[in-house]
């Protein structure tokens, strides 16, 4: 977690200097001391930190600046750090200003100058407001933000990305969150551009694609040779699998996955029959493991890349990437496995990431939290996601289409699902209609031996 920070603003250097000076020699060890020389120019600082989510503990502001008093500035920098704790430096001359800043903008505290000596005029006061401060504030999530609406495709495509690839972030929902939605519209006005992602190092990309994400949180999208022994495209069990023995037996080994190694097992919420793990694991954890596994033994592995081509000359073959890159091999390996079969039902296609998912229990649960979630499929994969909703939602109804679970459904999971209270098995009913307008608003399915429907929102 990042340092506190406590900013100083006066816009004489001497004094500046000083106050800084004294700040560093007591707090420097806890706490980022800055400073600026204005106003104008703090409040620009703090804008950027803003951004960065940085945690501001304290402003201590002189009151007599050009262009914009201390407690103009306090005002403004509180409308974005309303927590932290602000002082005023004034002279003997101000401090009726002073006074009135205490009931204007809720001062904490003014000090009159000199402070001299700090240890006594100055310390005993800061500390207990940074005290309170460190006892009364959470610190901010100092990793990942992504800020958008849940009804967003686009959002859904991050965060599942994000989820997918094991890398923590905190969504902020700007439909709920009035601070974060000041925060995106302060820098991107077209709200129909979203998600708005902010990274720690300050850099903010509006809907970013997958490549970008993948170079901005570290992972590698280019390969380190033109020419490998082994080049396996589709990063999924068996994928992974070919990297882990290619590498393992010296060969020069290069993984390529569009978008994140474990593939469709690595949605899996819950996996109990895979060999050699009695008590079962997570699809997530499952991957982390694979993937950490090939690493170690010096396989490559590229992320957000799709090969779009493939040739073969000789005795060796080449794919080209869709950035147009051309990497050889002398044996490819082709483990893209399946694509999940889509739902070809009136309204459901524009509805897509805006209510409607495919395989994301991992990532959209905890934002349905409480609400009646319908599950459509009666295999593993709706099963776990079934059992993996139920934590959060208030309801899951499952809709199969087949007669029994037992048909598609391994033994264990059919046994937790009917022992698990909210979850309800709706048989032989398929979906046949969605609606909605920039979101799902309702489902119509079908008895397939009645033919009754019915509409729930």
């Amino acid at each position: 977690m990042a340092k506190p920070i406590i900013l100083t603003v006066d816009d004489e250097p001497q004094v500046l200097n000083a106050v800084e000076r004294d700040l560093r020699r007591h707090y420097g060890g806890e706490y980022r001391i800055l400073k600026s020389s204005s106003g104008t120019e703090a409040l620009e600082a703090v804008r950027k930190l803003k951004g960065r989510n940085a945690p501001i503990a304290l402003f201590l502001a002189d009151q007599r600046m050009p262009t914009m008093s201390g407690t103009e500035f306090l005002a403004e920098a509180q409308a974005l750090y309303p927590e932290a704790r602000k002082v005023l430096l004034t002279a003997y001359a101000d401090t009726e200003a002073a006074i009135e800043s205490i009931n204007t903008i809720g001062l904490d505290h003014y000090l009159m100058k000199p402070w001299d000596p700090p240890e006594q005029t100055l310390y005993p006061v800061l500390d207990d407001m940074l005290s309170d401060w460190l006892a009364t504030v959470p610190l901010p999530y100092d990793g990942i933000r992504v800020a958008g609406t849940l009804w967003s495709p686009s959002c859904h495509r991050v965060k599942d990305f994000l989820a997918r690839n094991r890398i923590p972030y905190q969504w902020l929902d700007i439909e709920k969150d009035a601070e974060a939605r000041a925060l995106v519209e302060g820098l991107n006005s077209d709200r129909r551009r979203l998600p708005v992602v902010f990274f720690p190092d300050g850099d903010v990309c509006v809907e970013p694609d997958n490549l970008v994400l993948a170079e901005k949180c570290g992972l590698q999208t280019q390969a380190t040779q033109p020419f490998y022994d082994v080049i396996i495209v589709g990063a999924g069990p068996a994928g992974l699998g070919a990297a882990v023995y290619g590498a393992s037996e010296g060969l020069r080994t290069l993984m390529i996955d569009r978008e994140a190694t474990g593939g469709q097992a690595g949605t899996s919420s819950r996996i109990e029959n895979y060999l050699g793990f009695p008590k079962g694991l997570s699809g997530a954890d499952l991957a982390q493991r694979a993937t950490a596994q090939a690493k170690r033994l010096g396989a490559e592995i590229l992320t957000a890349q799709d090969v779009t081509g493939v040739r073969v000359e000789g005795p060796y073959r080449f794919i080209t990437l869709s950035d147009g890159t051309e990497l050889g091999c002398r044996a490819l390996v082709i483990a893209t496995g399946v694509s999940v079969r889509k739902l070809n039902v009136p309204g459901i296609e524009a509805l897509n990431g805006a209510g409607v998912y495919y395989g994301a229990a991992l990532t959209e649960a905890a934002s349905y939290r409480d609400q009646h979630v319908f599950v459509v499929g009666g295999a593993n994969s709706a099963g776990q996601g079934a059992m993996f909703f139920s934590r959060y939602a208030s309801k899951v109804t499952m809709l199969v289409r087949s007669s029994a679970l037992e048909k598609g459904m391994s033994r264990y999971l059919v046994d937790q699902i009917y022992g698990t209270e909210n979850i309800e098995v709706m048989k032989r009913t398929e979906v046949v209609e969605a609606s909605g307008t920039d979101r799902l608003e309702a489902i119509t399915f079908a008895n397939k031996d009645t033919g009754e429907t019915q509409t729930l929102p």
